[in-house]
Parts: structure tokens; sequence; C-alpha cells
């Protein structure tokens, strides 16, 4: 199970991410104003109980006076009914703004996604990913929204309560506040590690996530393998590793806390010693002490809350982080403005500007390295005209993929220039070559749905009748009828309920569905049986005629009708010729056909022999 890298990120709070994270509470500016002066009055009225309390003691209980004091209660009742309407109106406007955000960041995410170039999840795990979409993203919706609503409340609540006690007794207000000093180096001493700790925490989930994934996609592999055992152990060492990462938050937090609370009551015990004397000394009123007090207790409240608040931004802004890095992660391949002002882009195509295709494609000088610096093609040239089969044929890593995926524009030349219709295809937006291209992999995706969802995902505005002629072509019709359901048979997840030859067929449809001037086939019979590789062997003639076809080769028994046949070698074409000319020559191609069809022979024997 093998994981990317993690980034490096801040290791303190970070003011300037924060700030470009609220870009996408912008919509809700309204909303937000609304909240935050709900909060501030919130706070304003948990500030004015003590003094009202200082008030009834000084004027009604001390001097035993009950004239005034019905009312005054009835004034008190009111505040608070005031304060409960101010707790209902914070929950329901920070409940949405929560909903609300975690749906504009997951959407905001998921069209990055649908952007990224090819390369991207090359590597990229799944499981990464995903935790990036789910808890990242909800944590993040979380922090924003009620991480808000408490540090508005309380910093407005600490403000007030600050300029009350000094407008009281200035020197009381000092003793009182002496240990704020303490308290920020306290602060100050557990936030980087609180936060990397959270760190560590996020960044294990995100490996957990995907050896779930892995876990689930690979079961029936590891059930062939035996593996079970295997990955447990692997799996007991990351979930050991967030059992270590989370009991050491728990060992930071519970330390930071309690010192926060007891530093708040050394404060407390610190105004109730001066303003005691004071009382005695008859400086200071009953009711100035027990504000005083009340005063303390509540501003050392809220720095506890908001010490808790800050820890939780700080987990939060570890996963603000990792959702930033992929929703800010540049793309690799992108259509400038001018050719996106002609053509559109993937989410809004201007399909009356693009122009009919014919077929040809050219590559000219052509090199390509990955990021690795590995060179897979050298001044690679090639001329392909309208309608033209090409098979490509050569070991793992000789460049095969790589050419059909520089056709594709899954990746771009690295040099030189890659012509269709005699027209760099970077002159042109992607969506119109892609929109253009019929692409069917040797490892065939179903999504989950009916199987006449799936053929129609190869053109959305296909009709049922267009959807079966596709599935006729390519000779799926008479399986898809005998299933029970027939069109409307549910194929499971990924295709899980058909045969890897069943779904080839239907990919094969939906590829046909959207009539493309270019295909390619990436090696699409190689891993199914004899029987069904016959029945697309009789469809690929009839699907490919009048479009320009690249066929990635496995088996060569299935390229010898094609036009021509190219023998890639460390991204060199070494031969080329028709099938009879290649064999005529009894070159690399010749020893790859004879030593294929005479491991295919002895295979057939072998069969043969067993069955009897």
């Amino acid at each position: 199970m093998n994981y990317i890298e993690e980034q490096e990120y801040t290791k303190r709070f970070d003011l300037g991410l924060w700030k470009h994270l609220l870009k996408y509470a912008k919509p809700y500016t309204k909303q937000l104003i609304l909240l935050a002066f709900i909060m501030i009055l919130a706070g304003g009225v948990d500030v004015v109980f003590p003094l009202m309390t200082r008030y009834a003691i000084d004027n009604f209980i001390i001097p035993d006076k009950l004239e005034g004091l019905p009312l005054y209660a009835l004034v008190y009742g009111l505040l608070v009914a005031l304060q409960g309407f101010n707790t209902w109106a914070l929950i329901m406007i920070a409940g949405r703004i929560e909903v609300d955000l975690v749906y504009d960041i997951r959407k905001t995410g998921f069209k990055r996604l649908q952007e990224l170039s090819f390369s991207y999840y090359d590597k990229t795990p799944v499981g990464w990913i995903m935790a990036r979409m789910t808890s990242d993203s909800q944590r993040l919706g979380e922090s924003i929204s009620w991480g808000l609503v408490d540090l508005t409340w309380g910093f407005a609540m600490m403000t007030g309560i600050v300029i009350i006690m000094f407008v009281l007794n200035w020197k009381l207000a000092l003793i009182s506040l002496s240990v704020i000093p303490f308290l920020a180096a306290v602060s100050l001493f557990f936030q980087s590690r609180i936060l990397k700790g959270y760190r560590q925490v996020r960044k294990t989930n995100s490996r957990i996530t995907g050896a779930f994934n892995e876990g689930i996609m690979g079961a029936k592999t590891t059930k062939t393998l035996v593996l079970e055992e295997r990955n447990l152990e692997e799996f007991k060492v990351l979930t050991s590793d967030m059992r270590s990462s989370s009991i050491r938050v728990a060992v930071f937090s519970s330390i930071f806390y309690p010192i926060v609370s007891a530093l708040g009551g050394i404060g407390t015990a610190l105004a109730l010693w001066y303003g005691g004397s004071g009382v005695i000394a008859q400086s200071i009123s009953y009711g100035t002490l027990v504000a005083f007090i009340t005063y303390t207790i509540q501003f050392f409240e809220p720095i506890s809350q908001l010490a808790r608040i800050f820890a939780e931004l700080q987990s939060a802004q570890a996963s603000a982080e990792r959702v930033l890095s992929m929703i800010d992660t540049p793309l690799e391949i992108e259509d400038p403005p001018e050719i996106k002002a002609v053509y559109g882009d993937v989410f809004n195509p201007k399909r009356e500007n693009w122009e009919p295709i014919k077929g040809d494609v050219t590559f000219r000088n052509v090199s390509f390295s990955y990021k690795d610096g590995e060179t897979v093609l050298e001044n690679f040239n090639l001329e392909v005209k309208s309608g033209e089969t090409i098979a490509l044929v050569g070991e793992t890593g000789s460049g095969k993929s790589t050419i059909v995926n520089l056709i594709c524009r899954f990746y771009e030349p690295t040099q030189g220039e890659i012509l269709i219709d005699g027209i760099d295809y970077r002159k042109r937006s992607q969506l119109w070559l892609q929109s253009n291209l019929g692409y069917v992999l040797q490892t065939p995706h179903l999504f989950s749905g009916t199987i006449r969802d799936n053929i129609r995902y190869g053109n959305l505005s296909a009709t049922d009748e267009d959807i079966e002629a596709a599935a006729r072509l390519v000779n799926a019709d008479s399986f898809i009828r005998k299933l029970e359901k027939g069109y409307d048979t549910e194929v499971g997840e990924g295709g899980s309920r058909l045969s890897t030859g069943q779904k080839q067929l239907i990919s094969f449809a939906r590829a046909v569905v959207a009539n493309p001037k270019i295909f390619v086939l990436d090696e699409a019979t190689s891993s199914i049986d004899t029987e069904t590789e016959q029945i697309i062997q009789n469809a690929i003639q009839k699907v490919l005629e009048g479009r320009t076809s690249f066929i990635i080769a496995h088996r060569l028994s299935t390229i010898r009708s094609a036009d021509r046949i190219l023998v890639i070698v460390d991204g060199k074409v070494i031969e080329e010729g028709t099938h009879r000319q290649l064999i005529k020559k009894r070159g690399y191609y010749y020893r790859l056909y004879t030593n294929q069809f005479m491991e295919e022979e002895e295979a057939r024997i072998m069969r043969r022999n067993k069955s009897y």
C-alpha cells in the first residue's frame, strides 16, 4: 500500500491561509454580518448581567429597599429572553452557513477534480482524495461557521468585560487580569504542538481511508493471494499511528485546558482577595466585588473556550491546507483564455463554434518526458490519414500508451507538436478534441446505474434507439436482452455484476454511441476470454470503418487487418508495415508473432488435454 508524500505546511496558525479560505464565505456576506451583529449583541448582554446584579445589590439588597425591585427583575427577565432569542438565531444562521459552506467547498473541489489533468490521478491515491472531499471538507465548514460564532462572541464579551472592569475600578482590574501574560506564554507553547499533532492525525486518516479503499477494491485479489494477514498487519500499523497521534493531541489538550482554568482561578482569587480587602475598608462596594468576581470568571471562561476553539481551528487548519492544496492544484494542461473564448470549456462548451473533424493525426518532432525526467519519446514523427487504422506493438514501457495518451491530450508534448487536421491541437480546446475521441481501455470501467445509462454516457443526447443500435453494432445486444431486465439491468459498482467481457462490450457500445472520428483501443481485448474476443473482433471492423484508429495490441492476432503496424522499441519505430509485410521481413515483429502463436497453441493443447 503506497501513498503520496504529504506536503509541508506552516507550523503555526496561518492567518493568510484563513483569509484565502474565507473567500468561500463571501456569498454569505449578509448572513455573516447579521450573525456578527447578533453575536456582538449576545456578548453585550452577557456583559450587562453582572452590572445589573451590582446595581441590584448596591441599590436594593444592601439598603433593604424593595421599591422598584420587581420592575428591575422584569427588565432582567426580558434580557434573559433576548439572550435566548440570540442563541436560537445564532444556531439557525450558523448551522445554515455551515451546510452551505460544506456544499460549496465540496462542489468546488469536485469541479477541480474534473478539470485536473490525467497525471494528477497517476500520482494521487483515491483515499487521499476521498479524505479531502469528505472529512476534511466537513471539519472545515464546521470550523468556519461555529468557530466564527464562538470567537466573535468570546472576543466581544471579553472586550466589554475589560472596558467595564477598568471603568469600575482600574486597580482591581489590573490585579484580576495580571495572569494574562502567563496565559499568553502557555498558549504559545502549546499551540504549535497541538497543531503538529492534529496534522499527523489528518495525515494518518488519509492513509487509513486509502487502505479502506484498497481493501474494498482489491478484496478479490486479497482472497486469491491469501493476503488477509499481511493487509491486517499493515492496517494495524496505520491505526496504531492514528491512535498514538490522537493520544498525543489529547495529552497536550488535557494539560493545556486545566492550566487555563487554573490561571482563571488564580485571577478570581486575586479579585476576591483585593476586592474583599476593599469592601472591608469600604473603598469598594459589595455589588462591585460581586460584579468583579463574576466578570473575572466570565473573562476566563471564554478564554478556556477560545483555547478549545483555537485547538479546533488548528485541527481545521490542517484540513484546510489539504483541501486547498487539492483545489489550488495548478492545471498541467489548460486551454488559454483566447481558446476558451471561442470553444468554451468543459462546463460551458460553445459547440456552435466547433469545426468538424476529419481525423488526420500528425506527430511532428515530438519529444516527451515525464516529471521524473524519464524520456519516453524523442523526435518522434508519424503521419496518419483520416480513416487509417494504426496498430502499436511493443514491450511494456516501450512508449505505446504514451503515444495514445498524447493523442488524447491527457499529456502534452515536451517538444514538437501534434496536429489534428493540420492544426496544432493546442490551438483548439481539449473538449473539442476529446469529444471527437472514442477510448476503450484494457480494464473497462462502468458507473453505477443501468446498462442503458452506461452506454448513454458516451452521448447524453442519445435516444434509446441509438443506444440499442450501438449495442447491436458491437454484438452486445444479444447478451443484454438475455438479462432479466435487459438494458435496465443494474451493473453494480464498477460493473461488479457483469463479467469482464460483458463490461468490455458495453464500454465499446459507449464509445460507439459517441460517434467519434478518432478511436483508441488500449489493449481492449487482452483481459477477456477467446470467445468474447472473437465477438469483439467481428465488431471492431464495423466500428472502425471510416474512423482514424489507434490500437495498442497485446494479442497480435487481433491486428492483422490494420492498415499499418508500428513496432515501438524505446520510443522509436523500428519496423512499420502491414501484418503480411512485417511477417515477410522476419524481423522483430515476426519473432513476437511466432512466439505468441506458439504460446497460444501450447495453451490450447493443454486445455484440450485437460478436458479429456
